[in-house]
C-alpha cells in the first residue's frame, strides 16, 4: 500500500518532490476503522522533509456504522479550540486510491492511549490530574456552540426534548437487527427508559459519542494532548457523553473509579464546573442506563459482523465476548437488580 499512498499524496502536495512512504504499520485495537501510521518523506524547496501521519480507512464491516465525513468534520471543527485534537489533512471518498474511503491526519507521537497503561506508573501517579483534564475537556465540548463550530448541517439537528428518543430508537434498532441471541436485560432496560424519559436537554451540544479512557492521548506527566475517535459524534444532550464516560465497563481498575481514575461523584463535579451545566441526578441516571444499551448495541453489532463473516478481525469478537456480560451487569446495577 506504500506506493498507492505515495501516489495519493503526490496528488495532494503537488509542490512536493521525491515523495516516499515508509514505516507503514497497522495499529491494533481500533475496530471502527482500519488505522495505520506511516512516515511521509518528500523534498520541498530543496530541503528534505518528513511527517508522521495517520491513515483511517473504512473496513468492509465494522462494530459500528459511522460516517467518516462527520468524524473528519469534528476533528476540523475542534482543531485550535480548548478541546485538543490532532490536525486532519485530507478526506477521500473515492475508493479507487486505497480500496475504500479514508482520511489522513497528523500523528502525535510518543504518547499513550491504552487503559492498561494508565493503571501503571508513571501514569498511575497522575490519575487526579488526568481526571481533571478528562472531564474538564468534556465540559468544554458541551460549552462549544455547534453552529459556530460549523457542524450544524454536517451533523443532524435534534430538538432538546427529542434527543433521548432519537438515540434510544437508534440503538434499540441495532439490537433488533443484529442480536444473535435474546437480550432480556437490555430489553428490560429499554422498557424502563421509555417509561421514564429524562427532562429536555439543557442545550444541544456536540456529543463526542465515545468519550472514555482509551480514546485520548496522554504523556508521562499526566497531560492530555488529544481527544481521538470522533466517529460516533453527533448533536444531542451533553449528559449523554457524561453518562457514557461513567459507564461501569470503563472501570478499568476493577473498582469504583470511573475510567480507572476517580469516583463517579468527583467526575460529575469536575464536569459541572467546566461545562456550567448541571447533572440532574435523575437525568444522569437515565443517560447512564442508556449507555449500557448503547454499549450492548455495539458489542452485539460487532459479534454479528464477525459471525456473518463480514469482518473476521479478532477485535470484533474479542470486544463482544469480553464486554457483553459486563454490560448486562452494569445495567442490572443501575436498575437496582444486581444481587
Amino acid at each position: 500500500m506504500e506506493e498507492q499512498l505515495a501516489d495519493y499524496v503526490r496528488l495532494k502536495v503537488l509542490a512536493a518532490g521525491d515523495t516516499r512512504i515508509d514505516r507503514l504499520e497497522q495499529i491494533s485495537g481500533g475496530a471502527s476503522r482500519q488505522t495505520y501510521r506511516f512516515r511521509l518523506r518528500y523534498r520541498e524547496g530543496g530541503a528534505e522533509r518528513e511527517r508522521n501521519l495517520i491513515l483511517r480507512r473504512d473496513p468492509a464491516a465494522s462494530l459500528i456504522d459511522t460516517d467518516r465525513k462527520i468524524e473528519f468534520a469534528a476533528y476540523r471543527a475542534f482543531f485550535n479550540t480548548p478541546v485538543p485534537v490532532p490536525e486532519v489533512l485530507w478526506l477521500e471518498d473515492d475508493p479507487r486510491h486505497l480500496g475504500s474511503p479514508f482520511f489522513i491526519g497528523v500523528e502525535l507521537t510518543g504518547l499513550q492511549a491504552a487503559p492498561a497503561k494508565i493503571l501503571m506508573e508513571p501514569y498511575a501517579s497522575h490519575h487526579r490530574k488526568i481526571a481533571e483534564q478528562k472531564w474538564s475537556i468534556l465540559g468544554e465540548i458541551a460549552k462549544q456552540d455547534p453552529t459556530q463550530l460549523g457542524l450544524v448541517g454536517t451533523m443532524e439537528w435534534v430538538e432538546r426534548d427529542q434527543s433521548w428518543k432519537r438515540e434510544l430508537d437508534y440503538w434499540e434498532g441495532v439490537l433488533d437487527s443484529d442480536e444473535l441471541i435474546p437480550q432480556p436485560i437490555m430489553r428490560a432496560a429499554i422498557r424502563w427508559l421509555r417509561r421514564n424519559p429524562p427532562p429536555p436537554a439543557q442545550k444541544i451540544s456536540v456529543v463526542h459519542g465515545d468519550y472514555r479512557t482509551g480514546n485520548f492521548l496522554f504523556d508521562e506527566s499526566g497531560r492530555i494532548h488529544a481527544i481521538l475517535d470522533w466517529e460516533m459524534s453527533h448533536l444531542g444532550d451533553p449528559l449523554e457523553d457524561l453518562g457514557w464516560s461513567l459507564n461501569r465497563v470503563w472501570c478499568w481498575a476493577h473498582d469504583d473509579r470511573r475510567g480507572g481514575l476517580i469516583p463517579r461523584e468527583d467526575a460529575i463535579a469536575i464536569w459541572e464546573r467546566a461545562s456550567g451545566l448541571k447533572a440532574d441526578p435523575a437525568a444522569i441516571h437515565w443517560w447512564e442506563l442508556f449507555a449500557t444499551v448503547k454499549g450492548q448495541g455495539i458489542w452485539v453489532s460487532s459479534a454479528h459482523a464477525w459471525e456473518t463473516g463480514e469482518n473476521k478481525d479478532p477485535i470484533l469478537v474479542l470486544s463482544s465476548w469480553s464486554l457483553m456480560n459486563s454490560q448486562d451487569r452494569a445495567a442490572l446495577e443501575l436498575m437496582g437488580r444486581l444481587q
